[in-house]
């Protein structure tokens, strides 16, 4: 069985500033910001958070299948996903449009300009979920607007259970649309941040969504996460790693595991284990798609972390 990834596909570009942007910005200028910034360091990385979750589920045995689109820029990210096994059969390529984009900008100080160009992703919508066969399980995380509203709509006409994974297109939405798409979820997974904005658009409360999905999932970063299932509260500790390098993808690792543990039936202390796992896997490398840790090395670090294989 296949699990449906939903979600972007983007190009990150992410460039280093030597110096500190507070210095090179006037706050008695602000209204008329014209400054430019030298950034001898830049790398490319590929991105979006479909991208993401696909290649971290592969690196576990899933089957991921993405639903996603591209632009004319896109082929090099299509040639990736080939070289990696990853079905690019419903992957649209749009040939009016640039792939997603970010551009990041970093100074000394770790503070962060970024610019997000959302291309081909606002076409997102003229994919159907109809159209991919035997799916056990999707995930509908950020995309454009009207794509993910299209796709958790045909999830539930296909009887397709799905994560609800909002992201950064969270405040997208408002009340009554966050609240459609807790009532047609099986899953709702959110960060600490997105928890609270969650709750104040639509009103409820934690325990009133998680009464209303199979499980509500809570990561608090360095605090790890809660799962509530049906009345219960699990903790999951974060794994300890030696040096952070870079969160970025951290969550959608995460969710990776999230998919990979409720389609093989684990039960909810070991899939939000793996999930933990899996986040901490990436932070130790820099991009969303640069740790390549085999199987066994993930079932061994498991171990390590938990005291038994999952």
């Amino acid at each position: 069985m296949n699990t449906l990834i939903c979600g972007s596909l983007a190009f990150d570009t992410i460039m280093s500033f030597g110096g500190r942007f507070s210095e090179a910005l006037l706050a008695d200028q602000l209204h008329k910001i014209n400054v430019s910034f030298l950034v001898p360091q830049m790398r490319r990385e590929f991105g979006g958070c479909a991208g993401n979750i696909a290649y971290n589920l592969k690196l576990l045995g899933g089957d991921p299948h993405i639903m996603a689109t591209i632009g004319m820029d896109g082929e090099s990210y299509l040639d990736r996903l080939k070289h990696l096994h990853i079905s690019t059969r419903h992957i649209r390529s749009v040939e009016s449009a640039y792939t997603a984009q970010a551009f990041i900008t970093t100074d000394s100080d770790g503070n962060q300009l970024t610019a997000f160009h959302p291309g081909a992703m606002t076409m997102s919508h003229l994919n159907k979920v109809a159209s991919v066969d035997h799916v056990a399980l999707a995930i509908v995380a950020p995309d454009g607007r009207d794509g993910m509203l299209q796709h958790a709509a045909d999830c539930d006409a296909q009887e397709i259970p799905f994560i609800f994974d909002p992201g950064q297109g969270l405040p997208m939405f408002n009340g009554e649309e966050l609240e459609h798409f807790i009532e047609l979820a099986s899953h709702v997974a959110v960060n600490d941040y997105e928890a609270e904005l969650l709750l104040e658009r639509t009103g409820l409360s934690l325990e009133q969504i998680a009464h209303r999905v199979e499980a509500l999932i809570v990561t608090r970063g360095e605090l790890g996460a809660d799962i509530f299932v049906k009345g219960k509260h699990f903790s999951i500790p974060v794994v300890p790693v030696e040096q952070v390098i870079d969160p970025t993808g951290c969550g959608d690792a995460f969710r990776a595991g999230l998919l990979y543990g409720i389609t093989q039936q684990m039960d909810w202390e070991t899939t939000g284990r793996l999930a933990s796992l899996m986040g901490a896997i990436k932070i130790t490398h820099q991009g969303g798609q640069n740790h390549a840790p085999s199987r066994v090395e993930i079932e061994d670090r498991f171990q390590q972390a938990f005291g038994y294989r999952f």
